[in-house]
């Protein structure tokens, strides 16, 4: 039986892990590697991308976040960014069809007044085309999480609010609606959060691998969810 075949088989994942959150880190690294441009690896890198979603999908989750573009990466080559969007802008014209199929709900968090119309015009259509789906699919661009805190705190001032609650601020995020996520994955090698989900990623388990993102496999998928499900989660408990 092949390993695609056994991950269909496999019963699907329970409440106790319902959001898996990706730091998709690597592609340059791979690129560099193979002696390539980054912009290859970050071709590689979206490829990889779309694979591991519909993995997910298939294993149960009822949501999955990358980290595809944060506040910071601004600072890059414009032809390094220019690429990014590029891959992104490719994505959704194509994969509509794709996420019918495994019935997912694409949602892109983050300030994306700052991306070019074109590309705003169709993250808020397949949005809109997509809601409802099972799974929610969160692509962060433009996003860091310390400005996605003030953004919120904007919200509620501009609400009125007055006396603020742990809930009204997980309302007024970015990922408001969408479950806290459970685990956050970085791959690369690198052993921190980057601005990532810092409200949201209270009580998640860290998991880290040397993999480079191109390279990451449904089976090193699968190594992350059997170290999730081997540890004991007490929330400040005993």
């Amino acid at each position: 039986m092949s390993n695609q075949a056994s991950f269909e088989n496999m019963a699907k994942l329970d409440e106790r892990l319902r959001h898996i959150a990706f730091i998709m880190d690597g592609n340059g690294r791979w690129a560099k590697n193979r002696g390539m441009p980054r912009t290859a690896g970050h071709r590689a890198g979206a490829k990889t991308f779309q694979k591991i979603a519909k993995y997910c999908a298939d294993r149960g989750l009822r949501a999955m976040t990358v980290y595809a573009f944060s506040t910071e990466n601004w600072k890059r080559p414009k032809e390094e960014i220019d690429a990014i969007m590029d891959l992104l802008e490719q994505y959704l014209n194509e994969s509509e069809k794709a996420l019918k199929e495994y019935s997912i709900s694409v949602r892109v968090i983050g300030d994306i007044t700052a991306l070019r119309p074109s590309l705003q015009q169709k993250i808020n259509a397949l949005q809109k085309r997509t809601e409802g789906n099972d799974m929610i699919l969160n692509i962060a661009i433009n996003y860091g999480a310390r400005m996605e805190l003030c953004h919120a705190c904007e919200q509620l001032i501009g609400r009125g609010v007055t006396k603020v609650t742990e809930e009204d601020i997980s309302n007024a995020l970015y990922t408001a609606g969408c479950p806290d996520p459970d685990m956050i994955v970085r791959t690369g090698g690198d052993y921190r959060i980057s601005n990532f989900l810092l409200w949201q990623a209270a009580y998640a388990e860290l998991y880290f691998t040397d993999v480079l993102w191109p390279d990451l496999t449904e089976q090193d998928v699968e190594k992350a969810i059997q170290a999730f499900y081997s540890r004991s989660r007490r929330y400040g408990g005993v």
